[in-house]
């Protein structure tokens, strides 16, 4: 595969950016994802210093919009208008931290059918995104694969909206897929099916975007992230399936602690074939991108 980053769902210091970017580094990530999903606490000239800071440090950068930026509501009115107003700002900490993608969620059916909610989801991303280019702020979106079994955020209502909007990546988020096929994720087969999909839709310069832990769910919906170890979810067959495309790959792990984290970060590389995950930090953040394809071999 092309060159792969690894990093935490969270910056793992407020106190500074110099204090952040100190911890990723000693913690051997190459990603991190600024996380918004509760409040905005990050400002511009903090964002900007950490960016630049990312940049030296050969750490790409995404954002994380707060969960209640969705797009997709079913009435005009307060709840949309925040919405937009979140995302907006969203895209506008990252274009100063120059992230490479603003994740989101696609919301939700709202009692209505599965195409009906498509079509105002990307009607409504197509209104943000005229908004954005006004302010020079038209960065990458990705919407989310979710993990709620009868709600919107599939992995086919991802890869629909992002076909349809050309400017919107796919983030495939393999605990939620796990949780709502009942543990059906333990096969490459099946991670290599859903990289493919995603493949066929995201930008040829552009990573593939993807959460990953260990996840608890009931009902075919998930409930909670854990340890790494404690459920049925491996990154081994990730690492294989990624091992067949010639892209980019940036994953985030989302486990609730560093133990967790560091032990997915090994399986990753080690899976990829890659020597080590210390040599995949020097090695990546000089590499080139190449041009999105699908091996022949």
């Amino acid at each position: 595969m092309a060159q792969l980053h690894y990093g935490p769902a969270r910056v793992p210091s407020r106190e500074s950016p110099e204090e952040a970017i100190a911890l990723l580094q000693e913690r051997g990530y190459t990603a991190c994802e600024i996380d918004f999903e509760g409040k905005f606490w990050m400002d511009y000239p903090w964002a900007e210093k950490f960016g630049e800071l990312a940049r030296d440090a050969g750490i790409v950068l995404s954002v994380h919009a707060p969960i209640a930026g969705f797009m997709g509501h079913a009435e005009r009115g307060k709840k949309l208008n925040m919405a937009v107003g979140m995302l907006d700002h969203s895209a506008g900490i990252a274009k100063t931290a120059g992230a490479e993608v603003v994740v989101f969620h696609p919301g939700f059916l709202l009692g209505r059918e599965r195409d009906a909610a498509i079509d105002s989801v990307v009607e409504q991303l197509g209104e943000l995104r005229k908004r954005l280019e006004k302010k020079d702020r038209a960065v990458p979106f990705g919407v989310e694969v979710m993990g709620r079994v009868r709600e919107l955020g599939t992995a086919e209502d991802v890869f629909a909206i992002s076909a349809r909007t050309g400017w919107v990546r796919p983030v495939i988020d393999f605990a939620h897929l796990h949780a709502v096929t009942d543990g059906g994720f333990t096969e490459t087969s099946k991670f290599e099916e859903i990289l493919e999909g995603a493949d066929a839709v995201i930008p040829p310069d552009a990573p593939f975007h993807i959460h990953f832990s260990d996840i608890a769910y009931a009902n075919r919906n998930e409930t909670k992230h854990l340890p790494y170890g404690e459920g049925t979810l491996r990154v081994e067959p990730l690492g294989l399936a990624l091992r067949n495309f010639d892209r980019p790959a940036t994953v985030i792990t989302e486990s609730p602690d560093e133990a967790s984290n560091q032990t997915i970060r090994n399986e990753l590389y080690a899976a990829v074939a890659t020597r080590s995950a210390s040599r995949a930090s020097s090695s990546s953040a000089s590499a080139s991108r190449s041009r999105a394809r699908r091996n022949s071999a």
